[in-house]
C-alpha cells in the first residue's frame, strides 16, 4: 500500500476523525522505511498536543480467561455510554513468527462493526522492542483521533505483561477459577503490577468457584504492599459472556483515574513512562546501530560459538565486539 508523504494529510485525517487515515498513519508508524520514519515523527509532533486525553487501560490473563469476549463486551457497554473505543493487541510472538493476531476483528465481532470503536493487531515481523514503540505510538494517535478510551489487550506469555503495564494507566488481570490451583496460575511479578483483579466466567455453576478464586486473590494482594498509598488493588467478579459486573468494574476504573488524577500520581506515572521509554528506545537504536555492520554481525556470530563452546566469557565476548564496533565507526 502506498502511503501519502505528506505528515499534513495525516494530521488533518487523524484530527477530522476519519478511521481510513488513522489506520494508514499507524501504518507509516510501523513502516521500517527511513523515508517513512521521518514522516511519521513529523506526524506524531504534531498530534503529541491532542494526544492524553484517554483512560488507558491494559488487560491481560490468563489462557482460556475469556479476554476477547469480555473486551468485546466491556467495548460495547462503553461506546452505549458516548465513549469511543480503541482496541489494540500487544503480540511478542508476532516478532519471532512474523504473524499478528489478523483475528481481531473476528474475534471481537460486534465491536469491529460500531462505528464508535477502533480494532488494530499487534504489528507483524518486527522486533519486541519495534512492537513496544508502534503500540506506544499508536496510543498516541488513537488519542488525537478522539478515542477517550483506549484498551491495550496482552496476547501470548513472556513479556508483553510488563510491555502493557508501562504504556497504561490502569493493569487490570483477569483470572478464572482452577486456573492452574487459582494461586499457581498467575506470577507473584504479575500480581504487584496488577490495579484490579477480575475473576470473570463468574456466572452460573461457576460462581460459587469464583467466589473462592476471589477470595484467595484477595488473601494474596493482602501481602503485599500497594503501588500506590491512594489505591488499594480490589478483586471483582464478572462474566463477558452475561455482562455481568463489567459496569462495577467499570466504575472502579474510573474511580481509580479520579484519586490518581487528583493526587498527582496519574501525571507522575505517564513522566515515568515517558523517560523509561526514552531509555528503552535509546538501548534498541544503539543495539540496531551495532548489528547494522556486516563486519560485526560476522564476528558476533563467531564469538557466540566461542561462547557456547566455554572457550572465552561473555563478558570478554562483549568487550571484543564492541572494541570491533568502534574501529568500523
Amino acid at each position: 500500500m502506498s502511503l501519502p508523504d505528506s505528515a499534513d494529510a495525516y494530521v488533518d485525517g487523524v484530527l477530522r476523525r476519519d478511521t481510513a487515515v488513522l489506520a494508514q498513519t499507524i501504518t507509516l508508524l510501523e513502516s521500517k522505511n527511513l523515508q517513512h520514519r521521518v514522516v511519521a515523527q513529523q506526524v506524531l509532533e504534531q498530534l503529541l498536543a491532542h494526544s492524553g486525553g484517554a483512560i488507558r487501560v491494559g488487560i491481560t490473563g490468563v489462557p482460556g480467561v475469556g479476554k476477547s469476549t469480555f473486551i468485546d463486551q466491556l467495548g460495547i457497554n462503553l461506546t452505549q455510554l458516548g465513549h469511543r473505543v480503541a482496541v489494540l493487541a500487544v503480540d511478542p510472538s508476532s516478532s519471532r513468527t512474523g504473524g499478528s493476531i489478523l483475528g481481531d476483528k473476528t474475534r471481537m465481532a460486534r465491536l469491529a462493526v460500531d462505528p464508535a470503536a477502533f480494532i488494530r493487531p499487534s504489528p507483524a515481523g518486527t522486533t519486541l522492542g519495534g512492537v513496544t514503540r508502534a503500540t506506544r505510538e499508536t496510543i498516541l494517535v488513537c488519542e488525537a483521533a478522539g478515542f477517550d478510551v483506549v484498551l491495550v489487550e496482552t496476547v501470548g506469555v513472556g513479556q508483553s505483561e510488563t510491555m502493557v503495564a508501562e504504556m497504561v494507566d490502569f493493569f487490570l488481570v483477569l483470572m478464572i477459577s482452577g486456573a492452574g490451583d487459582d494461586l499457581q496460575g498467575i506470577k507473584k511479578g504479575i500480581l504487584e503490577m496488577a490495579d484490579m483483579i477480575a475473576v470473570n466466567k463468574a456466572d452460573g455453576a461457576n460462581r460459587q468457584r469464583a467466589e473462592l478464586a476471589a477470595a484467595d486473590y484477595r488473601g494474596a494482594l493482602h501481602l503485599m504492599t500497594p503501588a500506590s498509598p491512594n489505591w488499594t488493588p480490589p478483586v471483582l467478579l464478572c462474566s463477558g459472556l452475561a455482562n455481568e459486573g463489567l459496569d462495577a468494574l467499570w466504575e472502579q476504573i474510573t474511580i481509580h483515574r479520579t484519586k490518581m488524577g487528583a493526587s498527582g500520581e496519574l501525571e507522575t506515572r505517564r513522566s515515568s513512562q515517558q523517560v523509561r521509554w526514552l531509555n528503552s528506545m535509546l538501548d534498541d537504536r544503539l543495539r540496531d546501530d551495532l548489528r547494522s555492520l556486516p563486519e560485526v554481525r560476522t564476528e558476533l556470530l563467531r564469538l557466540e560459538a566461542a561462547v557456547q563452546q566455554g572457550e572465552i566469557t561473555a563478558t570478554s565476548a562483549v568487550e571484543r565486539l564492541w572494541e570491533k564496533f568502534l574501529q568500523l565507526r
